[in-house]
Formats: structure tokens, sequence, C-alpha cells
């Protein structure tokens, strides 16, 4: 097995959903997530924050994985749960823009 996304981190939208419950793939605080947040935002976010983001659309989040939703994978330069909330901050502002 071929890891070409090491050195990365991997983020799905249901990490900062905030119809999502801690059980259902949510990481940050309902408080300072987003509801339903698109992989075109996160994108979006991840490249105002200068975290060099590839989509990858076709991925499907292993919780629920009947539903295709994509993730993106980010530069791993911080913990995961600092980029999310990071990443979530960014999409308020575009989302109040």
């Amino acid at each position: 097995m071929l890891m070409k996304d090491r050195g990365k981190l991997v983020i799905w939208p249901a990490y900062l959903d905030k119809t999502k419950s801690r059980s259902k793939g949510r990481i940050i605080s309902r408080r300072t997530s987003v509801e339903t947040p698109t992989l075109n935002e996160i994108d979006m976010a991840a490249k105002k924050l200068g975290l060099n983001p590839e989509v990858e659309e076709d991925k499907s989040y292993p919780r629920s994985w009947w539903e295709p939703r994509g993730r993106v994978l980010i530069d791993d330069n911080a913990p995961k749960t600092h980029i999310a909330r990071r990443i979530c901050a960014t999409i308020k502002e575009m989302r109040s823009a």
C-alpha cells in the first residue's frame, strides 16, 4: 500500500459539522463548528490559511461509508483540532461576508 498522503492531515467534513454528534465524527465543539460545511468551503478556507489543500471528492468517511462526501488533505503543521478550529473560523468569516 502506497501512502501518498504522508505528512498530510485528513479533514473530513464530518469533523467540522455542527449537525453531527461526537460519536458521528465531529472533533471540535458545537460552538466553534459550522453547519454542513462543503468540500469547496473547506478547500477555500485551507487555501486562505496557507495549508496547501488537496481535495479528494470520491472518498467516503468510514463512519458513514454509504455517503461519498469527500475529504481534504492539508499540510500537517499543527494539531488536527487546532487546524479544524481555524478552518471553521475562516468558513464563518467567508459565510458572513
